[in-house]
């Protein structure tokens, strides 16, 4: 039984702050299956007030660093193999909470926005959890390496705009992971690591559809403010000095993903020295 104040950002809110591994899955599961019965519409207003969230719910383990400083993983040994797959893990758990907070955070948006994103939680959750199964087939579980958070960084950073949050995270720091998985099954493959090679060909074809639902949304708010999409996207990369993509860029995926083969171009030209940047015309 719900409770008389709880609607969908109520119940995204609780899960999104769930600190127990088990837990949140529990909670995203049921959530996404009350709304796809019909019982979380999206209020006209709800009484659930936006709260910041400066850090979402999370074990106490892994210990947090910053990015420069966790260390680099090589799958030849178990324990870099290990540690890749907590990498791994660590990104998917993050992605369950960013999915979480677009549904408690942006009010007033069509009930499509919420569909997808509650969705992408869902499957987010599924991701983990086969990366945690193989994090412990090698004697490991989350938690044993430290990791970064940038990704939750980057969410705060874009908290009071949807628009910045479908730019730079979907569209920017997910979409890295498109580009970083071919390199990582080729290393796995030379380990001879087929069950988690099936696991990120699982992750990829996923990941493609929701930085398509990234972009899908990102370029619904331009088109709402009357911004040119791809001016806008670089513009947001440097105002929040959002990272560039290493190279190479999946390119394929990218574009399923919904890249203009002109976004592509410009994003594998490489960031623009800001000397280069004053001396356009």
């Amino acid at each position: 039984m719900l409770e008389d104040h709880e609607d969908v950002h109520a119940r995204a809110y609780r899960a999104l702050m769930s600190r127990e591994l088990s837990n949140k899955a529990a909670l995203v599961e049921a959530l996404c299956r009350d709304w796809d019965a019909g019982l979380l519409g999206v209020p006209v207003g709800s009484a659930f007030p936006v709260l910041p969230v400066e850090d979402a719910g999370r074990p106490e383990k892994p210990d947090l660093l910053a990015h420069t400083a966790v260390p680099r993983r090589r799958p030849g040994s178990v324990e870099g193999q290990a540690a890749l797959l907590h990498a791994i893990a660590h990104i998917e758990f993050n992605a369950i909470n960013l999915a979480l907070d677009c549904v408690y955070r942006f009010r007033g948006l069509p009930a499509d926005f919420y569909a997808g994103w509650l969705k992408v939680a869902f499957e987010e959750a599924y991701h983990f959890g086969l990366v945690e199964d193989r994090l412990r087939a090698v004697g490991f579980a989350y938690g044993d390496f430290p990791a970064h958070r940038g990704l939750w960084d980057m969410a705060v950073k874009t908290a009071d705009d949807p628009l910045a949050r479908m730019a730079l995270v979907p569209r920017v720091l997910e979409a890295r992971g498109l580009d970083a998985t071919p390199p990582i099954i080729a290393k796995l493959q030379k380990a001879g690591d087929a069950a988690t090679i099936a696991v990120l060909d699982i992750i990829l074809r996923d990941e493609i559809g929701h930085v398509a639902l990234g972009d899908r949304w990102f370029r619904h708010f331009c088109a709402e403010r009357d911004l040119e999409p791809e001016v806008t996207y670089m513009a947001l990369m440097n105002e929040f000095d959002a990272p560039w993509p290493p190279k190479p860029l999946n390119v394929e995926a990218r574009r399923m993903a919904g890249f203009s083969a002109g976004e592509i171009a410009r994003l594998e030209a490489g960031k623009p020295r800001p000397d280069a940047a004053q001396s356009e015309p």
